[in-house]
């Protein structure tokens, strides 16, 4: 049997590229999505359009399209059914009234919404305080690749509670 390259139905974040890839290549998804955000900020937005053309072209796991023709169709079919579903789930979200939901979920909500805004005001302050040289010995180019490692292991443990 062949091995061929297909968007994953089981391992996906958003059109299943990187898991698709990464049972292709045999590897770890989360390292492929990684590859794919570290391309897009390293090349201006390359990783991005990578993997829209990607999405568009690489057919789904156990895709009856047997022409290229056909699978982008079933494609973009699936790609507006996803972005449907995405607004939908937006508008419900911020449509939903406080009292309907559980009690529990609207303080996880609120202390979310507390921590970004923590968050926010202590980066305002610093970048603040940087701007009158406070912070003289510290190297600023290395400021946002900490901030992105910190929002990635927010990410991950935020998670893993769940």
């Amino acid at each position: 049997m062949e091995k061929r390259l297909y968007r994953s139905r089981t391992d996906r974040m958003i059109s299943g590229v990187c898991g698709g890839l990464a049972e292709y290549f045999d590897v770890d998804p989360t390292i492929v999505r990684i590859a794919f955000v570290v391309l897009t900020l390293i090349s201006g937005g390359f990783g991005l359009i990578a993997y829209i053309i990607l999405a568009l072209v690489v057919p789904l796991e156990d895709s009856k399209a047997t022409e290229p023709k056909e699978a982008i169709k079933e494609n973009v079919a699936e790609i507006k059914e996803t972005a449907n579903k995405i607004g939908q789930e937006i508008r419900s979200t911020f449509a939903a009234k406080e009292e309907d939901k559980p009690k529990a979920e609207c303080k996880n909500r609120h202390f979310r919404r507390s921590i970004l805004g923590i968050t926010l005001i202590v980066l305002g302050i610093i970048f603040l305080l940087a701007s009158f040289n406070i912070f003289w010995w510290f190297q600023w180019r290395y400021l946002w690749p900490l901030i992105l490692v910190a929002i990635g292991l927010v990410i991950i443990f935020g998670v893993r509670r769940k």
